[in-house]
């Protein structure tokens, strides 16, 4: 299992299907449908997962903790239970600090077998609803 680390496989995985939780948020990407070139690599590798924990969550020392609960989790989690050719995404939130361990481990073994939900399609900036100016027209 690798680990997620540039910017763009994390927004390509967030675009993909989620499931959430309490302590967290499992964003989840087959990489055997998309287009690779894009992205520099192809999807013959092992699962990649990444943690992110967002500042709202807290001061830096407090989404540190959030994170080292998060990714000791993967690793007390069976392998077997993630879908190869996938990238994960484990977002944390502030529950993560207080919730029992035991506990958020059984929700993320819950997360990997329970359905997704998709992303909504309409992320992203709205286009302009004005229309474009007129080059011809000079200003006064």
């Amino acid at each position: 299992m690798d680990r997620l680390r540039q910017r763009a496989d994390f927004l390509a995985v967030a675009n993909g299907a989620r499931v959430n939780s309490p302590a967290f948020v499992l964003q989840s990407l087959d990489r055997r449908g998309l287009d690779r070139s894009s992205l520099g690599h192809d999807d013959s590798g092992p699962v990649r997962i990444g943690f992110t924990v967002t500042k709202k969550n807290g001061n830096a020392p407090e989404r540190n903790r959030i994170r080292r609960r998060l990714r000791e989790l993967v690793k007390r989690l069976d392998p077997v239970s993630m879908q190869p050719h996938h990238d994960y995404v484990l977002v944390g939130r502030r529950d993560a600090l207080t919730r029992d361990f035991a506990t958020m481990l059984d929700d993320l073994r819950t997360a990997f077998t329970r359905p997704a939900r998709q992303a909504p399609r309409g992320r992203g900036p709205k286009p302009d609803p004005r229309p474009a100016p007129d080059a011809s027209r000079k200003p006064d």
